[in-house]
Order: C-alpha cells, then sequence, then structure tokens
C-alpha cells in the first residue's frame, strides 16, 4: 500500500525519511480554519483529518497521513504568527513558563475500505526567562513566521528551551512512535520498510559494480 504525506512540511519529510518509510508527498488544500468551541485537542484532530481526507478525495486506493501540530497556553490555542510583532508576543507569553505542544496524526485508507485512525501526542515544553534581546534576535533568524507558537525547536528555537517532558519529535512535528503505531494497523511495519529499502540500494549498488567501470572499478 502507498503511503501519501498529505503535508509541505520539510520537517515532516525528514522525519519520516529518518525511520526509513518510503513515502509520496502530496500537500493538502484544506483550509486550517480554527473553531473556538472545540478544545485545542479536539481541533488538532480535526485539522489533521481535514488534511489527509483532502487529499485521500484525490485517489482510489493508498494510506493519507495527515498530521497538525498547535502550541497550547492556558487552554489558548497559539497558530503561525501573522506578523513579527505578533511572533515577538507569543513568544513574551511562553518565557518562563510551561505550556504544551500538541501534534495529531490522521490516517485516511483512500479505498474508503477502512475507518479513519487519529491519535493526539502531547509534551510539555518549558522556556528558560527571555529577555527583549532574547526574542528579538529569534525572530530576526526568519524562524518564527511558519512555525506554531512562533518557535522550532529543532534549530535556533533550542536556545530558548529549558527543558521538554514528553516525545521530542512531536515538538518537531510528527510523533514518530504515534505513526508507527497507526501504521502497524494497516500491517506497515517500518522495520521492513527499511530493510526492503536497503536491499535495494544493496541490488542496485551490485548491479553498477558489475557493469563495465560503472560504480564498481578498482581505486588502484
Amino acid at each position: 500500500m502507498t503511503l501519501i504525506l498529505a503535508s509541505a512540511s520539510p520537517r515532516r519529510r525528514e522525519l519520516l525519511r529518518q525511520i526509513g518509510a518510503d513515502f509520496e508527498v502530496e500537500v493538502s488544500n484544506a483550509q486550517e480554519i480554527i473553531d473556538d468551541s472545540l478544545s485545542p485537542e479536539e481541533m488538532v484532530q480535526r485539522l489533521a483529518l481535514q488534511k489527509a481526507t483532502a487529499v485521500a478525495g484525490n485517489h482510489t486506493d493508498g494510506l493519507v497521513l495527515g498530521s497538525d501540530t498547535v502550541v497550547v497556553s492556558d487552554q489558548r490555542l497559539l497558530g503561525k504568527p501573522a506578523t513579527e510583532e505578533e511572533a515577538a508576543e507569543m513568544l513574551r507569553s511562553l518565557s518562563g513558563r510551561w505550556h504544551q505542544v500538541m501534534t495529531a496524526v490522521a490516517l485516511v485508507d483512500a479505498s474508503g475500505e477502512r475507518e479513519p485512525w487519529v491519535s493526539v501526542e502531547k509534551t510539555g515544553v518549558k522556556f528558560r526567562n527571555l529577555s527583549e534581546e532574547d526574542i528579538a534576535a529569534y525572530i530576526a533568524t526568519g524562524e518564527s513566521m511558519d512555525k506554531a507558537g512562533s518557535y522550532g525547536i529543532q534549530g535556533y528555537g533550542a536556545l530558548l528551551v529549558e527543558k521538554i517532558e514528553g516525545c521530542y519529535f512531536n515538538v518537531v512535528g510528527l510523533p514518530l512512535q504515534r505513526v508507527a503505531a497507526g501504521l502497524r494497523n494497516w500491517g506497515m511495519n517500518l522495520y521492513a520498510y527499511s530493510n526492503l529499502q536497503n536491499e535495494r540500494i544493496s541490488a542496485a549498488g551490485t548491479s553498477a559494480g558489475t557493469d563495465g567501470n560503472a560504480g564498481g572499478g578498482s581505486a588502484f
């Protein structure tokens, strides 16, 4: 079964590649509309499911992976900032405090034969006390503008974080253990994916090495 990642996020692509997943990418056109009547956990699940469902509608088979990440502080959703001023305001509100990062993972069977699977991972993150200089310097890196909560822990944002409780990959944007658990429901074993890829690479290398001097000639 083909796995399709419904995301434009380069971070999610990198994380899936890290665990050997074989997948295609198709960016979802689902609109991210916040419904204030829903809890943060309900909202992030809805957004992930909408992304996956929108892409699944373009296919007759395959398994679509949708994901959405939000930052929650005082039960308030912090999305991606629209301006640098909004980014600075978010960072001030997080300074010296704990907040929660929630990432929802949705798997949708494009054939419609199985019900969608949705799950949420939660990680606690504590920022160190940030000065105005810290905030201005971080915003100047440009990292804030495409990140929920106005920071990315995998970049310069690591300098803002004092400690975390829970899954680090969840804060980056894709809780890998949670993804693997969902894929197992469809009989997809990521270890098997990785082994299959290694066999293909090995076979390709052997083939190239026996074809004249292509990739296999003596170095001396």
